[in-house]
This record gives structure tokens, sequence and C-alpha cells, in this order.
């Protein structure tokens, strides 16, 4: 009858819990749909090239994104299934010694588990052993009970040292996986991606590898043992004593739980606010000390102390709401469990005084009491430190979700040899809606000869060439190389047959020990350019940083180096594609005039009027 009536009283609980969990999700999804309209890596328009970009308003407030409290990806269910992506990078393929390591470790588990059991049993034994001996007015020491005891506490230390020592390597297997896979797949990603970030952002989400690998070891080396320990406990409760120590046990564990789940949800809402404000702390310091000399050049300084102080105001009264909420959930845990406690107790000093139990009883059972609370008040902590470490992972884990607008075709081939030859043909192609860069833009440029792109700003020049290094790929039309359309070709290929010298250079820090100015980083363009030797050349302004003298000297040296090579020209200072074989005027997405200097003059069009502005300057 006690078993039966155990059995119905925690399947009603369960039935009534799911029920009160269903209905306060169901409000809760109902309550927050409205602020479901940011992305946490916000990247002004994500990866898609048609969406109307809008423009960042930095007037010192908090990011939308912080206010969310709903689910990032959906439902619940479809929020947890989403990190499953981690999952190829938490299990050791690579290594069958950590696939061992881990084996090992889980199997250190499983002997922890048995050994924890014994170690009240033994308790109760000792004192009984000992009351016993009173009564009967005897003399034993029991040496062997006390020598198994004292082994079995230290069974559960060392247990565990021996396990976080054996994990390590597997530890660093999974962080150094995760981490090496999310940088590469930035690399990987489109250039729109890159130019609409937020580099503070993507930062702090190259920062969270650590949470991954670190919920990972929650869930196995903690999550899993609380609640077998918890198990454990009601069962041998159930078969070793009464059922209604089990039920006892049961009704308060349960009933912890269910107030740690309910109540965490409750305070889940401040830590997301809490863990996106302190994003949105690192991503203004992250983006303001980057952008120094911009703050320093505009007088800025006081603008930017003002909006970090208020991130990092908006920080701490997040956190403070959270914490507050995490000490009422402590305190109301914590009479949740001393409520049980008290009722076992009860329960067992009524059996012990009226002899039904030996009073090695009673210990045991405060023992196995005491065994199961340690978990369960851990669990409370677990959860709040798993909910952390979820909300810390959606960084990573929307930045994986992220894929490029530019990927190679599963027939792509690579572009093996190349002469120089470079076609475009009716190109069409757009940033968004609003404006469309090409027109049907066509012109063709014979290998080894010097094509000048001109135009005013905006036209679309630098655009060019990234549609050649297949940044973007064409709405329309196609671009050839060589004769193969760029999106039959592996862009790593092709990128190894072009050099360019771009407008703006990021040099790493390694082994430049010199002087960085503007005109030093030219010249290791030029140099990066000259050694890695292609047949396709990309000038952007290669000498826009440079004085007279040392621009005469350069572009001697490129025009010797640029002999029999295509070379595609980007320049404001007409003067200087003076000798190209070709120069192409470009307008509204097309190609206007096309010719030699002299013929271009000679046209007196567009170009011709750039020319005499240019000589008047």
């Amino acid at each position: 009858v006690r078993i039966v009536t155990l059995v119905s009283q925690v399947l009603i609980y369960t039935s009534k819990s799911g029920l009160l969990a269903s209905k306060s999700e169901s409000l809760h999804d109902q309550f927050n749909e409205a602020t479901e309209t940011t992305r946490l890596l916000d990247s002004s328009g994500g990866n898609h090239m048609n969406s109307q970009i809008p423009e960042p308003v930095h007037d010192g407030s908090q990011d939308p994104s912080i206010h969310r409290t709903t689910f990032p990806f959906g439902n619940k269910w479809k929020y947890l299934m989403g990190y499953s992506i981690f999952l190829p990078y938490m299990w050791p393929s690579k290594s069958h010694g950590l696939k061992l390591v881990r084996l090992a470790c889980l199997f250190l588990l499983v002997v922890q588990r048995i050994n924890n059991v014994m170690t009240p049993i033994l308790v109760g034994v000792i004192i009984t052993a000992l009351a016993n001996q009173q009564e009967a007015h005897a003399f034993y020491v029991v040496w062997p009970q006390i020598t198994l005891y004292v082994f079995s506490r230290w069974l559960q230390t060392g247990l565990s040292s021996l396990r976080s020592a054996l994990w390590i390597p597997v530890s660093q297997y999974s962080r150094m996986e995760l981490s090496t896979a999310a940088f590469e797949h930035v690399h990987n990603l489109g250039l729109d991606f890159h130019r609409n970030k937020k580099t503070g952002e993507v930062l702090s989400a190259l920062n969270k590898g650590k949470s991954v690998t670190g919920l990972l070891e929650q869930v196995v080396f903690e999550f899993i043992p609380t609640l077998l320990d918890l198990f454990i406990a009601i069962g041998y409760f159930l078969i070793a004593f009464d059922a209604y120590y089990a039920l006892v046990v049961g009704i308060s564990s349960f009933g912890y739980i269910y107030v740690t789940i309910r109540m965490g949800l409750w305070r889940a809402q401040t830590r997301r606010e809490m863990v996106n404000a302190s994003r949105y702390e690192d991503a203004v310091k992250n983006e303001s000390v980057v952008a120094y000399e911009t703050v320093k050049l505009f007088n800025a300084e006081q603008h930017e102390f003002h909006r970090y102080r208020t991130a990092v105001r908006d920080y701490q009264k997040t956190e403070y709401y959270s914490s507050l909420r995490g000490t009422v959930l402590n305190t109301v845990q914590n009479t949740v469990l001393m409520t049980g406690l008290l009722c076992t107790c009860f329960i067992a000093a009524y059996q012990v005084s009226t002899v039904q139990q030996p009073v090695g009883l009673f210990v045991t059972l405060l023992m196995y009491m005491a065994q199961p609370q340690g978990p369960l008040g851990y669990l409370g902590s677990f959860y709040a430190s798993i909910q952390s470490s979820l909300i810390n992972a959606e960084r990573i884990l929307e930045l994986f979700r992220e894929q490029s607008t530019v990927v190679d075709s599963k027939l792509a081939t690579p572009l093996v040899a190349c002469k120089g030859e470079i076609r475009f043909q009716n190109v069409q192609f757009f940033y968004d809606d609003r404006k469309v860069l090409f027109n049907g833009l066509t012109f063709t440029c014979k290998p080894g000869t010097t094509t000048a792109l001109v135009g005013e700003s905006g036209v679309g020049k630098s655009t060019i060439f990234q549609i050649l290094y297949r940044f973007y790929n064409p709405a329309d039309g196609s671009v050839h190389v060589d004769g193969y359309d760029v999106r039959d070709l592996t862009g790593d290929s092709i990128r190894k047959h072009v050099s360019i010298v771009p407008q703006h250079l990021a040099l790493f820090n390694e082994s430049l020990m010199y002087n960085l100015n503007g005109g030093e980083k030219q010249r290791v363009a030029i140099a990066r350019t000259i050694l890695k030797n292609t047949r396709i050349i990309l000038l952007d302004e290669a000498t826009s940083a440079l004085d007279a003298g040392s621009e005469t000297f350069i572009q001697r040296s490129l025009k010797a180096f640029s002999y029999d090579r295509t070379i595609l020209v980007i320049a404001h200072r007409l003067s200087t594609i003076t000798a190209a074989d070709c120069i192409l005027v470009l307008h509204e997405g097309r190609v206007v005039e096309r010719g030699t200097h002299a013929e271009l003059l000679e046209l007196n069009g567009r170009y011709a009027e750039m020319w005499r502005n240019h000589t008047r300057e």
C-alpha cells in the first residue's frame, strides 16, 4: 500500500508540474513575443545583400538586444537542439587515446557513485556496533569498519581529483577544435558580413568557446551525477528502510527541482539582460579603443567616456536585479530542503525512540539526507551556471549560424595556370534594393595589358576588384578569367593568381619593428605583391600615401615588374594612368567611355572634363 501511495503521488505531482510548466511557458512566450526582433549578433543587416541596412545609432543607450528575454532560435526544444552543432567538436574523433581517457573518466564516475552509497552505510554500521557494545558492556573496537569508512571518504576526493586530471587533455582538445573552427568560420564568411559586423560583437563571440566546453563538463560530471545520487538515495530509502522516507525525500527533491526550474526561468530574464549588457559593454570598449585615433581627431573623448560609463551602469543595474533574484531563489530552495530534512528526522527519531530501528539508522539517514542535499544544493547554482553558459554560448552559436553569401560550388575546379585575361560580361550588381551599382557592366582586359578604371566616388571601381576576388557574386551576368566563369572556379585558386595593392592595408604585429606610417604600409603592400608574383595585379590607389619622389620611384618599379602581366589600376590622380593601354570611364553602372589617354582627350567627353579639372589643381 505504501509503495502504491508513493508512486501515485509522484505521478500526480509530475503531471501537475508539467501542466503548470506548459501554461507558464505559453504565457511567457506570448508576453515576450513582441521583443523577438533584434539579432543578438547584430551585424546591421546580416548576410543579406538585398536587405535594407539600418544606420547604427550611438547615443549612449543600450543595444536593443539587451532587452530581449526570449529564446533567440524559436521554442525551447529548437533552442536546445541548436547546440547540437557543437557535438562534433566535443568528441575527440581524431585521437583514439583521448577516447579511452573519456571512457576512463566515465568509469571513475560510476565508481564514485557506488562509493557514495557505501559511505553512509559504513557510518551506520559503526554507530550501531558501538551502541551494542555499550549495552552489552563489551569491549571491541571496529577497526576494519572505521578503516573502510576513512578509505571511502578518501576515495570521494581522490577519484574526483584523478578524474579531473585525466579530463584536462579532453577539455583542451574540445576548446582547440571549437575555437579554431569558429576562427576559420569567421574568415570564410563573406565580405558583406565583415563590413556590416560590429567588431566588438564578433570578438566577444569568439571568446565564448570556453563557455561551450565548460557546459559539456558541467552536464557530464555534475548534472548527471546529481540525478544519479538523487535516484539512488530514493531507491535506497524505499528498499532498505521505509516507503515514507522515500516519499519525503522524493517530494522534497522533486519539489526542489520544480522550484529551481520555475524560479530559474523567472531569474533567466534578468540573467539574459545582464549577459547582453556585459556584451554591449565589451563592444563599446573594444570599438572605442580600436577607433582611438578617430576619437582624438574629433574631440569625442567625453562622449566615449559617457557612453562607456552608461554601458557599465546599465550592466550593474541588471547585475543587481539578477543577484537579488538569485538570493530569493536560494532562500526558497533551502526552505524546501530543510522542510524535507525536518520530516525525515521526525520519522527516524520516532522509530529509534520506539526501538523500531537501531540508533545507527538515525545517523545513516542524516548522511543520506545530506548526500542528495549537497548535489541538490549544487543543482541550484548549477542551473544558474548552465543558464549563463547557454546564454554566453548563444554568441558563438549565432556566429556559426551565419553563412557566407559566396561559396564554391560542389563542381568548382581550381585554376591551375593563369594567362591573365579578364572579361566582365553584362554584369549587374547591387548591395541593396535602394541602389543598383552595375547595370550591364561589360569590358575585357587582354593578357599583358594595363587597364585603368576612373570615375566619380561611389561608382564601383573597388567593387570590380572585390567581384574579381570572389568577395561578391554578380546578381546577373558573368565574370571570366582566361575564359573560365569565376563561379566554376574555386575562390582560393583565383586569389592565388591575383595580387592587390589595397588603398588601406592592415599590418600584423610580427616582424616590422620600424615606423609604420602610411607610406611605409604602402611599400609593404607593394612588396607583398612583388613577392606573390602573380599574372594579374590590381592596384587600388597604390601610390596614394607616397610623396612625389617616392611615387616616381615606385611607379618605375611597378612598370618594370608589370611587364607582360595584366594590370588593373584605380587612380584618382589621372597623371598616373596616362600610359595605360586602355582607360575605362565608369558612370551610372556602365562603361561610358573607353580608349587610351590621347583617344579620350580627343573624344572630349567625361574623361576630358576630368582631365581639365585635374590639371587645374
